[in-house]
C-alpha cells in the first residue's frame, strides 16, 4: 500500500526539493508547515520523529505544487480535500506539471507501464461516470517512478537505472 508519507517523499525526491522548497510549496498554499512537521512526515514509520502525513495536508502539499509550478491565481485560496484519493492525487500532479496525455503517457513507458489514452482518460473521469476507472497503488507507484525518472534526469541527478525489459529470448551459449 502506497501511503501519503511515501507519496511526499517520493514527489520531495523526484523534484529535489529542499526543505526550504517544502516550507514554500506548503506556504503557496496558505499554510504554514513546520519544518519539524515537513520532517516528521518525510521520516519512514519505524523512525521515532515519524508523523502521518493525512489527507488534508497531502491536498495542501499538492495545491501549493500547483500554485508553485503554475503560478497563484487571485483571489482566495481552494480548501484542500479532506478525503483524497489517488485518482485525485495523479490529477493534481498532472496539473500542477501541465501535463497532457502523451506526456503522461511517455513517463508511464518510462517506468515500463503501457496504458492507453482510453485507460488514461478513464482514471480523470467523474467517479459516477460509466467509464470511470480507479487508479492503483500499482499504477500511482508506476507514474511516480516515471516523474523520478523523467525530472531526476533533466536536473541532472542521477536516477535510479530502470530495469531492463524481459525480451522473453534466452542468452546462445
Amino acid at each position: 500500500m502506497i501511503t501519503n508519507n511515501d507519496i511526499l517523499r517520493r514527489i520531495r525526491y523526484a523534484f529535489d526539493f529542499r526543505d526550504k522548497e517544502m516550507t514554500e510549496i506548503f506556504a503557496a498554499a496558505d499554510y504554514e508547515a513546520t519544518p519539524q512537521e515537513i520532517n516528521g512526515w518525510l521520516k519512514k514509520e519505524q523512525e521515532s520523529t515519524y508523523k502521518e502525513c493525512d489527507d488534508e495536508h497531502l491536498a495542501l502539499f499538492l495545491n501549493g505544487l500547483i500554485n508553485h509550478k503554475r503560478g497563484k491565481k487571485d483571489g482566495p485560496q481552494r480548501d484542500p480535500e479532506t478525503y483524497l484519493n489517488n485518482n485525485i492525487i495523479f490529477m493534481k500532479l498532472k496539473i500542477a506539471l501541465d501535463l497532457k496525455s502523451d506526456d503522461v503517457l511517455r513517463i508511464l513507458s518510462l517506468a515500463d507501464q503501457k496504458i492507453s489514452e482510453h485507460e488514461l482518460s478513464a482514471l480523470f473521469r467523474k467517479p459516477t461516470h460509466n467509464h470511470y476507472r480507479e487508479c492503483k497503488n500499482q499504477l500511482l507507484r508506476k507514474f511516480l517512478n516515471g516523474l523520478q525518472l523523467t525530472y531526476r534526469e533533466q536536473a541532472g541527478k542521477p536516477a535510479p537505472a530502470a530495469p531492463k525489459p524481459y525480451s522473453g529470448r534466452k542468452k546462445k551459449k
